[in-house]
């Protein structure tokens, strides 16, 4: 049996040492006083949110984020008692499974803070965030509302408004001008509360890149996403700090066969052999993040040598052109690398196909098995 748990060979490797290296560098950057929050919505974009969870709280992170009711339950169910984060408002009627979780939701509608206030009952006030658009226009109250809103939350039976945060929509580009405009326009909010008399404890306007580029904006709180897993929030970020990406997609050979010149493989055809040579069998496609887009576009790793994939990628299975190369089946294969193997890593493969490095690890389909390097590191937070 093929390590994972079933028979088919294609795991996707994840190096927990990489994601507390990550969240470590972070934890220097933010500072004393300023907490960093683990955001494993996604499953962990595509890493597997319990283990990236606990890596991340061993590595000094305070407070988790996800984007579903669903997802904070499972990290519940994992035995996780640290704050966890619902980072977007679920519809109303999810409001008692929220407090009976004890999750931190972020709220931006009356509607939403009402249901809340009526499952919490008689409990003590369970804590809440105002989530204030400044110009990513997404979900958010607008700016002007806030102070206001902000001072009802706080009269609210059963709430107590423990944040107030925003998202920037420029991030990506950390000299654009309109990351400044978003931060003074949340300054001004937070000036306009104060004026009301509010004091809110925890203040975030940064996640990964902002937290890099600026530190004005780190406030009391980091949301740690994308660099968690060592991968760039945008390309400018490059050589910021020392990010070493945590998953690597693996296989094995399952089949290799002898085409001759001008003969035509996979589907349609559209690859044909310039000479005689080895074609070995992948079972991995596109049903397992290699996306059917690359055909013909794309390499994978054997022994540390770059080959060639070929033809159509196909839903459970790929091929790749060895040349004058045999192996035999069982062969490991990197189809996409993680530290060090850059040449077929995730940000190639996201600039390959037009995209963000975000989609790429987020694609790796559900069936492929998740197996984790470096796992048991100290007690973690997790506790039965």
């Amino acid at each position: 049996m093929a390590k994972g748990g079933g028979w088919r060979p294609t795991l996707a490797v994840i190096d927990l040492d990489c994601i507390r290296h990550n969240v470590r560098l972070f934890v220097g950057l933010a500072g004393p006083g300023c907490e960093v929050m683990a955001v494993v919505k996604a499953d962990g974009y595509g890493h597997g949110a319990v283990e990236t969870a606990r890596a991340a709280l061993q590595a000094g992170a305070t407070r988790l984020g996800v984007a579903l009711v669903e997802e904070g339950e499972e990290l519940r169910e994992a035995g996780f008692r640290e704050p966890i984060h619902l980072l977007f408002e679920p519809p109303p009627q999810a409001a008692r499974r929220v407090v009976e979780l004890s999750l931190t939701p972020t709220v931006y509608t009356r509607g939403f803070m009402r249901e809340l206030s009526r499952a919490a009952g008689g409990r003590t006030a369970i804590p809440v965030h105002l989530k204030v658009d400044t110009g990513m226009h997404r979900v958010g109250v607008a700016p002007e509302d806030a102070p206001s809103v902000a001072e009802e939350i706080s009269s609210t039976p059963g709430l107590f408004l423990e944040g107030v945060y925003t998202h920037l929509a420029m991030a990506s580009e950390p000299g654009h001008p309109f990351n400044i405009r978003q931060g003074e326009i949340f300054a001004q909010v937070l000036r306009g509360m104060e004026e009301r008399g509010l004091r809110v404890p925890i203040r975030h306007a940064a996640a990964s890149g902002a937290a890099i580029a600026l530190p004005q904006l780190r406030l009391d709180m980091i949301r740690l996403g994308i660099a968690m897993y060592g991968l760039l929030p945008g390309e400018a970020y490059r050589e910021s700090l020392d990010l070493r990406p945590a998953l690597s997609l693996r296989t094995r050979i399952c089949h290799v066969a002898r085409a001759s010149a001008g003969e035509g493989i996979s589907y349609g055809l559209r690859y044909r052999c310039a000479r005689d040579a080895w074609i070995a069998v992948l079972p991995v496609g596109y049903a397992d993040g290699l996306c059917r887009a690359l055909s013909g576009r794309w390499e994978v790793l054997i022994e540390g040598k770059r080959y060639p994939q070929v033809g159509t990628i196909c839903m459970d299975l790929c091929m790749v052109d060895l040349g004058d190369d045999r192996y035999e089946p069982g062969q490991e294969v990197t189809v996409i690398g993680g530290r060090g193997e850059e040449a077929v890593g995730v940000e190639r493969m996201a600039a390959d196909l037009g995209t963000i490095n975000y989609e790429v690890v987020c694609d790796i389909g559900k069936r492929v098995p998740r197996h984790y390097l470096n796992r048991d590191q100290g007690p973690g937070s997790v506790r039965g």
